[in-house]
């Protein structure tokens, strides 16, 4: 069973990309890879409850079970050892991806406070495109009642987009919420 977003993705955007770059074949057109949802753990990395309140609210948003990252490196400045944890993200593919990507599209989004659009400065050269919200509760899943603390947590959509104006092009097809 394929999700609202991906039928959209197939019949509606994939011709329209076809046309508007002139690409001679569908598999030239760019397409969403995966979704990754990251939150960073910052001055509570010692904070047991927080950690899992992350955890738990990312298990919530994604449906799946989320990976702990480790710190690459010491940074002394910021009492940071190497191999503590730091984070906590989930990579979303395929059929999750897409139930994600609309759900965030159409219902959080429109929830969050202030919300004026996404900017389009955001992409990286490979059509990527990076953001982040400030409040988890937003998503529809998470009570506002139930969360004792409120974090942030980072977005990336990676696509398959050779460039800023085509990875631009296919989330504004697939509806993305963009300042104009």
């Amino acid at each position: 069973m394929t999700s609202e977003l991906q039928t959209k993705y197939n019949n509606d955007v994939v011709p329209a990309l076809k046309e508007e770059f002139g690409y001679k074949n569908i598999m030239q057109v760019p397409k969403i890879e995966k979704v990754i949802i990251n939150v960073g753990y910052g001055k509570h990395h010692k904070d047991k409850a927080f950690i899992e309140t992350v955890e738990n609210t990312l298990k919530l948003i994604s449906g799946q079970q989320p990976l702990h990252n480790k710190a690459k490196k010491s940074i002394s400045n910021f009492k940071i050892r190497e191999g503590m944890e730091v984070g906590c993200s989930v990579t979303l593919r395929g059929e999750r991806m897409y139930d994600f990507l609309y759900k965030l599209i159409n219902i959080t989004l429109p929830r969050v406070r202030d919300f004026r659009g996404l900017s389009s400065k955001a992409f990286d050269k490979q059509g990527n495109y990076t953001f982040g919200m400030k409040e988890h509760i937003a998503f529809p899943e998470v009570s506002a009642d139930a969360a004792e603390k409120i974090h942030g947590l980072q977005v990336v959509v990676s696509t398959t987009a050779n460039s800023r104006e085509e990875g631009n092009a296919l989330l504004k097809s697939l509806g993305f919420p963009f300042k104009s």
